[in-house]
């Protein structure tokens, strides 16, 4: 399995992905740290390298930071901290910034939006500068890839790749979907995965947290729904659920990662773990036992009963006051076994219960059907470049999340011989997932009707966190690429290539990657 050790991953795993504390990289000729300027991913509006301006971190390093950036700065502190094994000091900003790592906000051309940032290296200290601490913490990512691995900085020290670096992105959502109803993720799996997507200025996390085959979220006033619900998953494993206090804790965690929790309740189909939680919640009355397997569209929550919308309302409303993001997913899509009328009425009924929790509503494209207002976001998962739905949905001032299944899942397998994974949306190497552009992928749909992309990774196939690592990467930075950097930049060639110098850093974070033969990963 491409060397892939597939075992599930201690909880003290998580403690040490940020700084990359396990597994050491082979040895491997120095990349020298002008090449490490022009190797960033995703690739920056401009970087000017200037191999006469390397910094060195040592033990006197300070970071300097204003009060209002004291997240950012203890963020740098704890990832400096761990590669370098420096304990650097956080100070008091200068007037005149030289020496040392210095955050300051403001500065920059508001035209440019809150995540954008402007990086300087001379060979006295680092100037990182944003109007946002999203600006700092994107600018954050880009100074990690900047400094060398373990190996090269035992034989050479921890110097930073002189030069300057000027920095926004393409699209204000770049997303990656994790689904924990298949099989549950423990919060300290979906933790390691937040670190290691925010590396590459990923910025929104959706959670897909009910399906046929488990519930994985508490929900005080209907509790069987976790405690029977979410008792089980795909194969028959023991499942599991997040309390709400688990559910606050990974909130809190990825907005310390400028990350915004989408979370997913899937309806009115995808819901047998809730029917057979509630007998109530059934036409009949009657409970249909736990599912295990991996149809799909053979569930619906019952359209005609009031109950039904009694439940729903609790549900978003204990959500959304676990979720401070703007956005609650509804799913929508496969119902199947619901007739288009019921429906209709059924993604009519429901809207407004999104909106009452002040909160807005988002779906996968099907629930177009019942014409969501404008500001509602259709996530887009279909393997043509043409829908007439959401074509008229843009064209009426809908923006449309890009999640194409025949280019953006990373569940699909590499190749026919890859162990984990699907194929029915075809096969996704990482040329496959790279080689697309979500900006003029759907006809009659402009990048200016383009809110971003998601990168998908549904679990039918996926058990632990190893599994997670192998669909993701390498193929997660193709996608954080295609929404962070400007088309014009696109280039397959220099992708590959910064691409495989990523490689050295997984192995030193454990990471659990795929060696896709495309690549030219160092030896």
């Amino acid at each position: 399995m491409s060397g892939s050790r597939f075992r599930r991953a201690p909880a003290a795993l998580v403690m040490a992905v940020v700084a990359g504390t396990l597994f050491a990289a082979p040895a491997a000729a120095e990349q020298p740290t002008s090449t490490r300027m022009t190797s960033i991913i995703p690739a920056p509006v401009s970087a000017q390298p200037n191999p006469r301006a390397d910094y060195e971190i040592t033990g006197r390093t300070a970071i300097h930071a204003p009060r209002e950036a004291k997240g950012v700065a203890d963020y740098l502190v704890g990832v400096l901290g761990s590669s370098t094994g420096h304990k650097l000091r956080i100070e008091a900003p200068k007037h005149n910034p030289k020496h040392g790592i210095n955050l300051v906000l403001g500065g920059l051309d508001r035209k440019r939006g809150p995540e954008a940032y402007d990086l300087d290296v001379t060979k006295h200290g680092v100037v990182l500068r944003a109007n946002a601490d999203r600006g700092l913490f994107a600018g954050v990512q880009t100074l990690r890839q900047l400094l060398p691995t373990k190996s090269d900085a035992r034989r050479h020290g921890w110097r930073v790749s002189g030069g300057t670096i000027t920095d926004e992105p393409r699209f204000g959502y770049r997303g990656a979907m994790l689904d924990v109803a298949r099989h549950f993720f423990t919060v300290d799996d979906v933790k390691r995965y937040i670190d290691l997507i925010s590396q590459y200025k990923i910025n929104h996390l959706h959670l897909h947290l009910a399906d046929d085959q488990g519930w994985r979220i508490e929900i005080k006033s209907w509790p069987r729904l976790a405690t029977y619900g979410g008792s089980t998953e795909v194969g028959g494993g023991p499942g599991g659920y997040y309390t709400q206090e688990d559910y606050k804790a990974l909130v809190a965690y990825a907005a310390e990662r400028q990350i915004t929790v989408v979370p997913e309740i899937d309806m009115p189909g995808h819901t047998n773990a809730a029917l057979a939680s509630y007998a109530e919640l059934n036409c009949d009355g009657v409970a249909p036992p736990l599912y295990t397997g991996t149809d799909v569209g053979f569930s619906s929550l019952c359209i005609g009963k009031e109950i039904t919308y009694t439940f729903i309302d609790d549900v978003l409303r204990e959500l959304s006051a676990l979720t401070p993001g703007p956005y609650l997913h509804i799913g929508s899509d496969e119902a199947h076994s619901t007739p288009e009328p019921d429906y209709l009425k059924f993604i009519e009924r429901v809207m407004p219960i999104v909106a009452k929790h002040g909160k807005t509503v988002a779906g996968w494209h099907e629930f177009l059907k019942a014409t969501p207002p404008t500001s509602a976001l259709p996530q887009y998962w279909g393997t043509t470049n043409s829908n007439t739905e959401v074509t008229e949905a843009a064209q009426r001032g809908n923006k449309i999340l890009m999640s194409p299944a025949n280019k953006a899942y990373m569940d699909m397998k590499y190749d026919p011989s890859t162990p984990l994974g699907l194929s029915w949306a075809g096969y996704i190497e990482v040329a496959d997932a790279y080689g697309w552009n979500p900006g003029t992928h759907m006809q009659g749909v402009p990048e200016s009707a383009v809110i971003g992309l998601e990168a998908p990774l549904w679990s039918e196939t996926l058990e632990n966190i190893d599994h997670i690592e192998f669909m993701a990467f390498p193929r997660l930075p193709a996608y954080a690429e295609l929404g962070w950097s400007a088309w014009s930049t696109h280039d397959w060639e220099s992708f590959r290539q910064r691409l495989a110098r990523q490689g050295p850093k997984w192995t030193e974070q454990g990471v659990d990657f795929y060696r896709s033969p495309q690549i030219p990963w160092p030896a």
